[in-house]
């Protein structure tokens, strides 16, 4: 099991509570057996109506198409976070 930090989000529009927002993180993942990684992950934000909470999926978050993906890699690209290398910083 991992418990992760967000280091960084962003997402294509946070106007909107009532509706799921797609966002696109980078985190750290710090291990039970005290093991620590560095990663990107997708991850659904549930409407303010449900909790506002980060939707947990086991790995898995629904990317509605390449456009929207490419697009928020861009948006965490022009905000200075999108150029990490996981496995270089190591």
């Amino acid at each position: 099991m991992a418990r992760v930090q967000v280091l960084n989000e962003t997402t294509l529009d946070d106007s909107d509570p009532s509706v799921w927002t797609l966002r696109f993180q980078w985190c750290r993942y710090l291990y039970d057996d005290g093991g620590l990684e560095y990663g990107y992950r997708f991850i659904w934000k549930r409407p303010r109506a449900e909790g506002g909470a980060l939707q947990a999926a086991r790995g898995q978050a629904r990317i509605p198409s390449v456009d929207v993906l490419e697009r928020l890699v861009a948006r965490a690209k022009a905000e200075g976070w999108g150029h990490h290398d996981a496995d270089a910083e190591r």
